[in-house]
């Protein structure tokens, strides 16, 4: 049944009896009122509970030391990922760095997300899923409209490009600020002769908990692969989790795991001397 919105007084009052509506896909305001927590997320120091569906963006600002667990409720959520310096983001990820300081093109447990000015804005404390795409980056609107007829911001289909645009636009950004990004629980493989291969690895339940070397400021999309071959627009439901948590101390594995690690967290520290 049609809701009669005819004069101002008839839609305050509509809009007054949605107090308190709830559906899966939106933020929980306040993060007090989370539910269904695992078991590990301290609810008392809980900072961020949404779950995004098909086609949502969300951003947040994390204080160094936040950890954010990203979780692939259905299976087939692709978290396009961006992260930049929240004191100074003309700081943001390299993916190109990500891969070459560590020597390795496909992110997992205990990877570094690296800036473009060698210091870690992220580690990988947890991951369930492994070799998270970093070749492909974001859909856009061409894409899209290739793809599925449409890709505009408001469109049934909207694209990831255009996601991070007013995400960013929140924060004082825009569109110039957009890098290449990460493609968490979507993978891709090059094959002996140069093609790129489509992969999803990724399972239900499946989770990448993530560690905030720096305050930084996250970008995520939920939109579908660029390289997805199903005409179908899929995504499936993503949870997004912050907390509070210790920085990092000298005796972190992760830290130590390599010589190029120590490098990228003491570049870090230097700059919070």
């Amino acid at each position: 049944m049609a809701v009669d919105l005819s004069d101002p007084y008839k839609a305050r009052a509509h809009a007054r009896s949605m107090h308190g509506t709830q559906i899966k896909a939106m933020p929980t305001i306040p993060v007090s009122n989370a539910r269904e927590l695992p078991s590990d997320v301290p609810k008392a120091d809980l900072l961020w509970d949404e779950t995004l569906a098909a086609g949502d963006y969300c951003s947040r600002v994390l204080k160094r030391g936040s950890r954010l667990r990203l979780i692939n409720l259905d299976g087939d959520a692709c978290v396009n990922f961006l992260a930049y310096n929240a004191d100074h983001p003309i700081e943001r990820l390299n993916v190109a760095d990500t891969v070459k300081v560590k020597w390795s093109a496909y992110l997992g447990q205990g990877k570094l997300l690296l800036s473009d000015m060698g210091r870690v804005l992220m580690s990988i404390t947890t991951d369930t899923c492994g070799q998270h795409d970093t070749f492909c980056g974001a859909s856009n609107a061409k894409t899209n409209a290739a793809k599925y007829g449409d890709g505009q911001n408001y469109s049934p289909h909207p694209n990831a490009r255009d996601r991070f645009t007013i995400a960013l636009t929140k924060h004082g950004l825009g569109k110039k600020d957009i890098a290449p990004n990460v493609n968490f629980f979507k993978s891709v493989k090059i094959d002996p002769e140069g093609n790129t291969i489509f992969a999803s690895l990724s399972k239900a339940g499946d989770v990448v908990e993530l560690r905030a070397e720096m305050n930084v400021l996250v970008l995520i999309a939920n939109t579908p692969h660029v390289l997805d071959p199903r005409k179908a627009y899929t995504a499936g439901d993503l949870r997004v989790l912050a907390w509070k948590s210790a920085i990092t101390g000298s005796d972190d594995p992760i830290r130590n795991a390599s010589p190029e690690s120590q490098r990228a967290f003491e570049n870090t520290e230097d700059l919070y001397l």
